[in-house]
């Protein structure tokens, strides 16, 4: 009889695990780390270029803050993107600069469910997306038609 009730125990645990809803990154923290990957940037032209890159993700402030270090190449462009975020609750501001375009400017967007949305304000005008896939990440870029359209990456941890 206890076996019984235990196995009835366990299963309904199981079943209420399953249908719990999943843990999502909230925290600046989940992104933590070197991440590597590939790519692909559309060129104003209409033409795309595969590229490869490396972005280093820095928790700052107990991480309530996140510093972004992204570079990318392709045969003929150069992405070298450095961000300074700050995160309360969900709301995200912050900082930008794109080195290789010799831009800066503001930050500010939201973070939650796995998922960073970014409206970038500046010498250049974009979106930008993050999102965490288990042990990936995926990057959007759009820009207003400064230097290239758009960027598409898939970084994993490195």
């Amino acid at each position: 009889m206890r076996a019984r009730a235990a196995k009835l125990l366990l299963s309904a645990g199981a079943a209420i695990l399953l249908l719990a809803p999943p843990s999502f990154a909230t925290s600046f923290q989940d992104l933590a780390g070197t991440w590597r990957g590939n790519g692909r940037v559309h060129l104003l032209t209409g033409q795309s270029e595969a590229l490869s890159c490396k972005a280093y993700f820095t928790p700052r402030d107990a991480g309530s803050g996140l510093g972004i270090a992204l570079a990318c190449a392709s045969a003929s462009n150069k992405i070298d993107l450095r961000a300074g975020l700050a995160q309360t609750g969900e709301a995200i501001s912050g900082t930008w600069e794109e080195r290789s375009f010799n831009s800066t400017g503001s930050v500010a967007g939201t973070f939650s469910d796995d998922r960073i949305e970014l409206t970038i304000d500046g010498t250049i005008k974009a979106t930008m997306s993050i999102t965490l896939e288990g042990k990936s990440q995926l990057i959007s870029i759009a820009t207003d038609g400064q230097g290239f359209r758009s960027v598409d990456l898939e970084l994993e941890r490195s």
